[in-house]
């Protein structure tokens, strides 16, 4: 049953990932009539809201647009930094909500930060630990339980990310409209594509959640 549900997971997951890059290439076609790029305007919503310590940089390759917390940067793709499109203002300014979040301290963004060294250990020995888990569970069954409890913590980490991202998508189109940068229609298409881009994270908190139910279910039924 749980694999029905995995691949079902996975096929859905691959027609959320086409459906991103899909609207992404047909917004990216529709330019803004200030001519502003992403990085215009992730320096403008970064001003707007008062935050001078956050940096906009590039880097490459294709949607690998992010914040970084460490250093206070926003990351811009290829596609985003010098474009003037729909698509590139919408994930620009996504990217700025997570900055937002981080100076206005909103909560489940402090949660998320607050697990992510637990994670980056866990993520580290999971594989291993699952595995031995998995070839020792006659034996010693407490590993393969060690290991839930690790990917336990990811499949958590997973979900808090969900709101996390989905209100910094929020921001984005809001402060977008507000600041005259998109109109009626450019509005409701760059909340169109960040709309699909959360469709990404739901999927993978499922996929987590099936594979947790997965191991839960061999550590189950070991006797």
């Amino acid at each position: 049953m749980y694999w029905i549900f995995f691949i079902g997971i996975l096929i859905i997951s691959s027609i959320v990932q086409q459906s991103l890059n899909s609207k992404f290439k047909k917004y990216s076609k529709v330019p803004l009539s200030n001519g502003m790029t992403g990085a215009d305007v992730a320096r403008k919503m970064l001003n707007d809201h008062g935050i001078y310590d956050v940096t906009v940089t590039h880097v490459s390759g294709h949607l690998t647009d992010h914040y970084n917390v460490t250093n206070k940067t926003i990351n811009l793709s290829d596609s985003v930094y010098n474009s003037c499109s729909i698509a590139a203002a919408a994930v620009a300014a996504h990217e700025c909500g997570h900055a937002v979040q981080h100076a206005t301290q909103y909560a489940p963004v402090k949660l998320r930060t607050a697990l992510v060294p637990i994670i980056s250990f866990s993520s580290n020995i999971m594989s291993i630990v699952l595995l031995a888990g998995i070839l020792l569970l006659k034996t010693f069954p407490s590993i393969l339980l060690f290991g839930i409890i690790l990917y336990a913590l990811t499949t958590l980490f997973s979900f808090i990310t969900l709101p996390v991202e989905i209100n910094a998508s929020k921001r984005a189109v809001n402060w977008l409209y507000t600041a005259g940068i998109t109109n009626d229609k450019t509005t409701e298409m760059a909340e169109s594509a960040l709309r699909s881009a959360a469709y990404t994270y739901v999927v993978n908190a499922l996929c987590s959640l099936a594979t947790l139910l997965y191991y839960i279910s061999i550590f189950s039924d070991r006797r």
